[in-house]
């Protein structure tokens, strides 16, 4: 299969960057033939005000460059990753004028909400959900805290709602959670338009001892990350659990205060992929205690590949990757308390927490190994095509893909894989380099 991948990068790189590159290794070492074109917002300063206005709603430039690609490569379809603000919804018409089928994958919430993660002042906010024109997001200033760059998301959506863009011109959008399937549902797109796909990964740490005594937190210090209710579960008197935090951002200030008078925290700042791959396999504990609507975390794959039970929010799609007890635990979001005494009680049983790493990995392979991940994604190609030609489709929400490719070449397991049953051969690509922290709503 031909695919063109679009994408426009934010100014800082963050987990759609990622899913990007590793789905393109992904598709090529199964045989597809993929390119890309590509945008990044470090070319917005050269735009005046009215200019990048435009462009995010129809830019005339990508929608030339990706009508040309298409010409040229004649993919069997466009997979849009991000249009905001460079690429536009105009990709998708340049797709569709040159037969292609489209499909869109949503990494965030943006198209049901401006600022991207339904979250207003540290709380869900869900006020623009259903609104054809989601002023609510204008008043309060939702996308980078601007109130005119707020008006320009809001008119791309208003303006693409009311001409039937998404409804038209896109064949199937992609959603990492049945949660963000049924929030999409809400939002007035059909059922069966939408489909989920979770992510996967590439890169493979390995299930690891475990043992380290401690528990981590891996990702940006902010808000949104439930940092102040991490900080808060930790700041008491008996809270003696170790806590190792990994990752940079607003709230580090705040975190290395709290960790001056409670030595259980240990601040480690930014570190490098195999420093990370360190900690997560020694880590007794991963703690990720969200208060937005996260999207489908990578961190948490990132432990459950290494065997490491999470402690989670119950909050949007978290508690889809957490098999109660088996993989770990949820409690409520916002509750310091609970989060405190959840830890608290899994941390004094070293042994069920050693025990539980196989299962841990195992329920890893069993829903995110790559090949998995590739039979869905050309499950729903297959369909885009087929709806783009007119064609009767069935839905791949629930399904498989009765056929299964097979990569170009096998990696062979090591003996040591062999020994591991848990363990799975590595596809047979280059691993895309993590990205550990950033802030993808840029």
């Amino acid at each position: 299969m031909r695919i063109l991948q679009c994408h426009n990068f934010y100014q800082q790189a963050g987990g759609e960057d990622r899913v990007l590159a590793e789905e393109k290794a992904l598709l090529e070492a199964y045989g597809h033939d993929v390119e890309q074109y590509l945008v990044h917002n470090n070319a917005i300063p050269n735009l005046t005000k009215l200019q990048l206005f435009g462009k995010t709603l129809w830019s005339r430039e990508a929608h030339r460059g990706v009508r040309e690609a298409v010409e040229r490569f004649r993919p069997d379809v466009v997979h849009v990753h991000n249009t905001l603000p460079l690429l536009s919804p105009s990709v998708y018409y340049a797709a569709r004028s040159a037969g292609a089928a489209v499909v869109q994958t949503l990494h965030n919430y943006r198209m049901i909400c401006p600022g991207a993660y339904c979250q207003r002042d540290g709380e869900v906010c869900e006020l623009c959900v259903k609104k054809s024109v989601k002023w609510p997001a204008i008043q309060h200033k939702c996308y980078r805290e601007n109130r005119a760059a707020t008006a320009t998301v809001v008119a791309k959506l208003a303006v693409h709602g009311a001409i039937g863009t998404y409804r038209k011109a896109v064949d199937r959008f992609i959603v990492c959670s049945d949660f963000a399937r049924a929030k999409m549902a809400e939002a007035g797109f059909g059922a069966g338009k939408v489909v989920t796909k979770p992510n996967f990964q590439l890169s493979d740490m390995g299930v690891g001892p475990g043992g380290g005594g401690y528990a981590m937190y891996l990702g940006r210090l902010s808000p949104e990350k439930g940092v102040g209710t991490l900080l808060d579960a930790w700041d008491r008197d008996g809270m003696d659990v170790p806590l190792h935090l990994v990752g940079g951002g607003p709230m580090e200030d705040r975190v290395r205060e709290v960790a001056s008078r409670r030595p259980a925290i240990s601040v480690f700042g930014h570190a490098s992929w195999d420093e990370v791959i360190d900690q997560m396999q020694h880590a007794s504990l991963l703690v990720f205690p969200s208060v937005t609507y996260e999207g489908h975390p990578m961190t948490m794959l990132e432990a459950m590949q290494a065997g490491t039970p999470v402690v989670g929010s119950r909050l949007g799609a978290i508690p889809e990757l957490i098999v109660e007890g088996v993989t770990g635990w949820t409690v409520p979001s916002h509750h310091p308390d609970a989060l405190a005494a959840c830890v608290a009680e899994v941390m004094a049983d070293p042994a069920r927490l050693g025990a539980m790493r196989r299962g841990v990995r195992r329920v890893y392979d069993e829903r995110y190994a790559a090949d998995a991940s590739h039979d869905r994604l050309i499950a729903i190609y297959e369909e885009a095509i087929a709806k783009r030609h007119g064609k009767p489709t069935e839905t791949v929400h629930g399904r498989r893909s009765e056929r299964r490719a097979q990569p170009t070449s096998a990696t062979q397991r090591t003996s040591d894989e062999t020994a591991n049953p848990v363990m799975s051969p590595a596809p047979a690509v280059q691993p895309v380099q993590p990205i550990l922290v950033g802030d993808d709503s840029r």
